[in-house]
């Protein structure tokens, strides 16, 4: 019995240890800052291009987030974020395949030898092997996503993309831009949709990745026929469309939004032919509205911008949801 008469509760147990990938992610991304300056103490004595410290930096950091996320869950979608901003990164300076390879390289034998000395799973301990081979494999898997991303991402100055057919990002910029002066000139009101699919990794994780580019497929006929021909719709982002609807009202563009989530949600779902399951895909719509008064000026920078930041508004709050906000 305790002081106060109260029987004493049963021994206290510690809660379980996180996998061996979780953890070695973890460090990975906790050593972050000096595997990258480790890198680039090295890397920009390699190849013809010299490159500054400040630009390494940013590659370095964006490498260790992509390998780890790699080693953590033993794959890399060429969708995923890490793969899409290093991707971005590689682009400003048009850095050439070898040169991204050999930095990559390079980030990888730097974290095998700063992870090495950590006392839970480094060189000494029995499960060191297996930590170093999943680094390895994680360096091959980012450079496989990386070419896989460049084969299946078109270039800024594309017009159509290759998985939907639809307008590209740039494209539809330069439509939005035009409405808004429309928007200014003639007083007419417009819409912009971003419409992003729910929990896309997840279904590529659970079904296989080849299901994920099969949904951006589909996804892409259905909101070309589903909406007028005289509207924008392009791929925005690896998982998200976008569309620009001239000529309607915010109510208007509310009902349509709603349509086009449930429309979505019934004619998307797909059966696992491994397991005869019915995988439901849904996806959450961003609203931004624009009423257009003659005179006013419309900036199509900040429309795309709120745009954006409703969607992730949309996303934040859960799965299969409209999100409306009328452009002030």
């Amino acid at each position: 019995m305790s002081d106060y008469g109260i029987p004493p509760g049963p021994p206290r147990q510690d809660a379980p240890a996180a996998p061996l990938p979780v953890r070695v992610a973890e460090a990975m991304r906790h050593r972050q800052e000096v595997i990258t300056a480790d890198v680039v103490a090295i890397f920009p004595s390699h190849g013809p291009q010299r490159l500054d410290t400040d630009y390494c930096l940013r590659l370095g950091a964006l490498a260790v987030v992509a390998l780890a996320e790699a080693v953590e869950h033993d794959a890399l979608d060429y969708r995923s974020r890490a793969v899409g901003d290093l991707a971005t990164v590689v682009a400003e300076r048009a850095l050439s395949p070898e040169q991204l390879f050999a930095f990559v390289h390079i980030a990888e034998r730097t974290t095998i030898d700063e992870l090495s000395l950590d006392p839970g799973f480094g060189a000494t301990t029995e499960p060191w092997p297996l930590v170093s081979q999943r680094i390895r494999e994680a360096s091959l898997r980012l450079l496989a996503a990386w070419t896989t991303r460049a084969v299946h991402t078109p270039s800024a100055g594309a017009l159509t993309d290759a998985l939907t057919t639809l307008h590209t990002r740039a494209v539809f910029e330069a439509a939005v831009g035009k409405e808004c002066h429309r928007a200014e000139r003639f007083a007419h009101p417009f819409a912009v949709f971003v419409i992003d699919v729910d929990a896309l990794g997840e279904v590529n994780l659970a079904h296989g990745y080849g299901v994920g580019d099969r949904v951006l497929e589909r996804l892409g006929i259905l909101l070309r026929t589903f909406f007028r021909q005289h509207d924008w719709v392009a791929r925005y982002e690896e998982d998200a469309f976008a569309v620009l609807l001239p000529e309607t009202t915010a109510a208007d563009a509310a009902t349509l939004a709603e349509r086009a989530r449930s429309t979505i949600e019934e004619r998307l779902a797909f059966r696992d032919y491994r397991t005869e399951q019915r995988v439901v895909v849904t996806v959450s719509v961003a609203v931004v509205t624009v009423a257009g008064i003659e005179g006013v000026p419309v900036d199509p920078a900040r429309v795309l911008a709120i745009a954006e930041d409703t969607s992730r508004t949309a996303k934040a709050r859960g799965r299969s949801i409209v999100v409306h906000r009328p452009l002030a």
